[in-house]
């Protein structure tokens, strides 16, 4: 398929990458800055601007990335002197320091171990971090003037996510369970002392052992709790006195709530509220729990709101399929929103991207599965297009209303394409999240058949010409494409997936397997239920050509991918295999994610 002269070209759209981390924006004490972490000229690096916009200045040289979860969780100190950061450019996840003068930044800690949440006292003159020095994570806590370092807890599992009561006498932090489904929120005094539990929750499984259920948010009175909570069916905020009690909703909604902050003044909460994909900015009463969206786009996502200390306007971060992210700030009192970065290259790029239309179609079952259909802005002529359904990772994850390159350069190659949240996706309660458990490749595949149909009834797309791909999961559920449901797609791109549960089970570490254990159950007593889900023992069933992808580092995960090849070859299917260098099993560089997206641009016109 040839794009039309409106198109932008391959590299036109891999220029579109975003520029800012997903992290949240940190106002200096005046409100008058905001500084934030950027990608721009290579990062991740400190970047500031005026809160009322302009050029941003560069803060950091030589910030370091991290790739323990993925995030620096730059925080700067109430006090404003300081910007907290984790890096690894000293060979593990240590806290920096950024100072506020501009001299050198310093490494605070030197625990030769990975450390994944910080918080800073609100005197300014001490760290509480959590990390895994001794083989499990832990709460410490480290001294600003001289680095001086306390390890607070001793737990075989998992204790996370510290923060300081206001008035600097009390660490608030979370204990896991050995499953990492239930959270036990724990006070602690700053120095030491016996614990005591403020609240407790179940059944919510953390795969990244305490990122899900996040901070523990304590009001700036110091009497109430904010915690996160599936106890209603959705991912909501629960509130409780600091010194134990009831829980109680803070305001009830069947949408997934994230990323809250109090008030300055602690009368009110800001947060975000997924609708089916769109992440609105809301604001809670906190004593009625009355919402007002603030931000509200009829297509796009909020994220990482941020008070500024006068309480008068909030920093976050926006992004919509039609453009990256970028820093934003809206007024408080009258809605009034102002955008600080500019990561798009004018608005006659974003006019030439397409924005897809929100359906819902019915799977086998009778449940509605929502999805996001791109259709070329120029239809083919005279010919019905092919189609592409794209597969996210997770399982437990969802398509947004956010930007996706790899999306936009293929509808722009004249394929159509759907973006379905199927059964397992986050997003739209508990029990349609759970609804794949112990069930990968069955009936989450149904769905991705249902849209398949959906496309040809609905798109006019060519019923002999349709493709299934994505990454992670996307590939699983690509691999499980070509072995359970033979013919339904003609082709087949697995990007970085697996295709064998007992094996995965056999060679991966901690996290992989707690998912895989909440998933499938024990791997000693549930073994026929991960080789149920694995394709790799239908490959004698496939009929579909599949282009299997991925980084060609990550060992032994990239085996994986390859001994799914082997399996399609010694039964002589259509198979093709790359693995692209200097990677880890994901591709990730620009080079070759878009040597990435030619070949498979080059298969699906081969086999479509």
């Amino acid at each position: 398929m040839q794009p039309s002269n409106s198109c932008l070209s391959i590299d036109q759209i891999l220029a579109l990458r975003p520029t800012l981390a997903l992290e949240p924006p940190q106002w200096s004490p005046d409100s008058r800055e905001i500084a934030f972490v950027s990608t721009m000229n290579g990062g991740p690096e400190l970047w500031s601007c005026s809160a009322q916009g302009g050029y941003p200045t560069r803060m950091t040289v030589g910030m370091g990335g991290v790739r323990f979860l993925g995030t620096n969780n730059a925080r700067r100190s109430p006090d404003g002197k300081w910007i907290a950061y984790i890096s690894e450019k000293s060979g593990a996840a240590e806290l920096w320091l950024h100072p506020e003068s501009g001299d050198a930044d310093i490494q605070l800690t030197h625990l030769g171990a990975n450390i994944n949440a910080l918080s800073w006292a609100p005197d300014s003159s001490a760290i509480a971090f959590s990390g895994n020095r001794y083989g499990s994570f832990d709460i410490y806590r480290v001294q600003i003037a001289d680095g001086n370092t306390c390890r607070l807890t001793q737990r075989p599992e998992y204790d996370v996510y510290p923060v300081f009561t206001p008035d600097g006498e009390q660490i608030v932090y979370v204990q896991l369970n050995d499953a990492w489904t239930d959270h036990t929120i724990v006070a602690i005094p700053a120095g030491e002392g016996p614990a005591r539990v403020v609240a407790q929750d179940t059944n919510l499984f953390d795969y990244h052992y305490g990122k899900t259920f996040g901070y523990p948010l304590v009001s700036p009175d110091g009497q109430t709790v904010l915690f996160r909570s599936h106890r209603n069916g959705f991912l909501n905020y629960w509130r409780v006195p600091l010194h134990g009690g009831d829980a109680r909703p803070l305001c009830a909604e069947s949408a997934d709530q994230s990323e809250a902050c109090w008030s300055p003044t602690g009368d009110a909460v800001a947060y975000i509220s997924n609708d089916k994909g769109t992440l609105n900015l809301c604001i809670a009463d906190a004593k009625s729990g009355h919402v007002r969206k603030l931000v509200a786009p009829a297509m796009g996502a909020c994220a990482q709101p941020q008070w500024s200390p006068n309480g008068e306007q909030i920093a976050y971060l926006y992004q919509s399929p039609t453009s990256t992210i970028d820093l934003w700030v809206v007024d408080v009192s009258n809605g009034q929103q102002r955008q600080i970065s500019q990561s798009m290259m004018g608005e006659s790029v974003s006019s030439r991207l397409v924005t897809p239309q929100k359906v819902s179609y019915r799977s086998f079952d009778g449940r509605d599965i929502h999805a996001y259909l791109y259709a070329p802005a120029v239809p083919a002529v005279g010919q019905k297009p092919a189609g592409i359904l794209w597969i996210h990772g997770g399982p437990t994850n969802q398509w947004f209303d956010a930007f996706y390159p790899n999306v936009q350069y293929f509808v722009q190659r004249g394929y159509v394409i759907l973006l379905p949240n199927i059964r397992g996706s986050s997003g739209y309660g508990r029990e349609f999240e759970d609804l794949n458990n112990g069930d990968w490749g069955y009936g989450d595949l149904k769905d991705a058949v249902a849209g398949a149909d959906f496309l040809k009834a609905n798109a006019n797309v060519h019923p002999d010409k349709l493709a299934i791909t994505g990454t992670s999961y996307g590939g699983c559920l690509s691999m499980s494409a070509v072995c359970f449901a033979p013919g339904a797609f003609q082709a087949s791109i697995p990007a970085s997936g697996y295709a064998d549960w007992p094996a995965m089970y056999q060679e991966q570490e901690l996290r992989h397997n707690q998912l895989l254990r909440y998933e499938f159950g024990p791997f000693e007593t549930s073994q026929d239920v991960y080789r149920r889900c694995s394709p790799i023992y239908s490959v004698k069933q496939a009929t579909t050509p599949t282009f299997v992808i991925h980084g060609e580092g990550g060992l032994p995960r990239s085996s994986a991918s390859l001994d799914f090849v082997k399996a399609l070859e010694k039964e002589y299917k259509t198979v093709h295999y790359k693995a692209y260098p200097n990677e880890g099993y994901y591709v990730l560089s620009l080079a070759n994610m878009r040597q990435m997206w030619l070949d498979m641009c080059d298969f699906l016109e081969r086999y479509l």
